[in-house]
């Protein structure tokens, strides 16, 4: 079993990744394999809504001059996928709201292709916008039909500066329970 996380900040292993990486590594000890993506700065450009990938249904976007048909191979290899975004103006990234425009609509074009697997949610906020972000990964999930494990609390943790979550225990716990219960959760559907 595999999860795949993707980080939709444009910092690199900043905060965002410091919780999907606490996650990973509770499922890592659940012996499931994982590995992080990180979006970064260099931009995802957005769907054109030109609706090729219903007319090809070949499992990939008709806009292929960037890096997204790639991370579409990873999620559907994967068993289970952590997005996990910072809050830009009470929202995702561009950067993921991108990723998730186009992969889901290429998922929705070839018959939910996500649909079952395990898809959860995690958020990094400086102090506000954080549940309306949490609110807009979890519509991926829901509307490509995933199974979306739940926490101790929300999967959102706070900090502006790179580093600073680290010292948010909460959430850095609440990202161990996830990776637990997504462990969990991945083990009973595989049997």
């Amino acid at each position: 079993m595999k999860v795949l996380a993707i980080n939709g900040s444009a910092r690199l292993n900043g905060n965002t990744a410091i919780m999907l990486n606490t996650a990973l590594d509770e499922l890592k000890l659940h012996g499931i394999e994982t590995e992080l993506v990180q979006l970064g700065p260099k931009g995802l450009q957005g769907c054109i809504a030109c609706y090729k990938c219903f007319e090809n249904k070949d499992k990939a976007c008709a806009v292929d001059d960037d890096r997204l048909n790639g991370y579409i191979e990873k999620m559907l290899a994967a068993d289970g996928i952590l997005l996990g975004s910072p809050t830009y103006f009470a929202d995702v990234t561009t950067n993921m709201k991108a990723l998730m425009d186009r992969s889901g609509m290429v998922s929705r074009a070839n018959a939910d292709m996500f649909q079952r697997k395990v898809g959860a949610a995690v958020v990094t906020a400086r102090r506000g916008g954080a549940i309306h972000t949490f609110d807009t990964l979890n519509h991926f999930f829901f509307i490509g039909q995933m199974i979306v494990p739940g926490s101790s609390y929300w999967n959102m943790g706070y900090g502006r500066e790179p580093g600073q979550v680290s010292g948010d225990e909460e959430a850095l716990a609440t990202m161990r329970t996830l990776g637990q219960n997504m462990a969990w959760l991945m083990k009973k559907i595989a049997d």
